[in-house]
């Protein structure tokens, strides 16, 4: 396909190096599943509940639906009239050295129906904290459902190393019988401590040596 004749000009957004170096650092992560949510909020007395829109069209089972996304109790949203839903996501990051993790919505992508709400993003060190991502999104509006479509942005990741400079590249990394110990270790911590940054230098020392040790094709 011939290109516009734009995007060939010398001084083109495309050639910018601050654009090109902010770009090559952003990782994009695609939806894995196709979901299309409904919520009522409900009363003081009754809770807020999450119901399938898709309904019989449906490809995801209604007990793995049910495993995957949640609504997190009204008292823990920020806002009195906006649930906070999260679904669980297949994606960890591990390091072995100090790299900090963010997690974007899908900024730079076009979507010709907006969402209902927003996405809420987070910052964490994975090195030290090696956990399953969640996707948690505030509902503004609770008149519209909440569609995904697998294959499309979801949401994106950057990692920051000690050097901003240097590039990072991802590799897929076995689950030893370590790694997952201590990733077992970390993930139920939140249900009984709070402010789990406090407790970094704790899972510092038990921290297994090595952890990214690529996977054999």
């Amino acid at each position: 396909m011939r290109e516009p004749p734009s995007t060939l000009h010398a001084k083109s957004v495309r050639y910018c190096p601050a654009v090109l170096d902010h770009d090559a650092r952003l990782f994009e992560v695609s939806s894995p599943i196709d979901l299309c949510l409904r919520v009522t909020l409900g009363s003081e007395k009754e809770p807020p509940r999450l119901i399938n829109a898709a309904g019989d069209k449906s490809t995801i089972r209604p007990k793995y639906l049910g495993e995957m996304v949640h609504l997190i109790p009204r008292k823990e949203w920020r806002h009195p009239d906006r649930p906070i839903l999260q679904i669980f996501t297949p994606y960890l990051f591990v390091a072995d050295e100090p790299v900090y993790m963010t997690q974007f919505p899908p900024f730079s992508h076009f979507r010709s129906s907006t969402l209902p709400g927003l996405m809420i993003g987070g910052r964490f060190p994975i090195h030290i904290w090696p956990r399953h991502l969640m996707w948690a999104f505030e509902w503004y509006d609770q008149k519209q459902n909440l569609t995904l479509q697998r294959g499309e942005p979801w949401f994106y990741v950057r990692f920051e190393t000690q050097d901003p400079s240097r590039s990072v590249r991802l590799v897929e990394t076995e689950i030893t019988p370590q790694l997952r110990e201590y990733i077992t270790g970390v993930r139920g911590i939140t249900n009984y401590v709070n402010r789990t940054f406090s407790i970094f230098a704790t899972a510092r020392s038990r921290r297994p040596k090595k952890v990214v040790i690529p996977k054999k094709r």
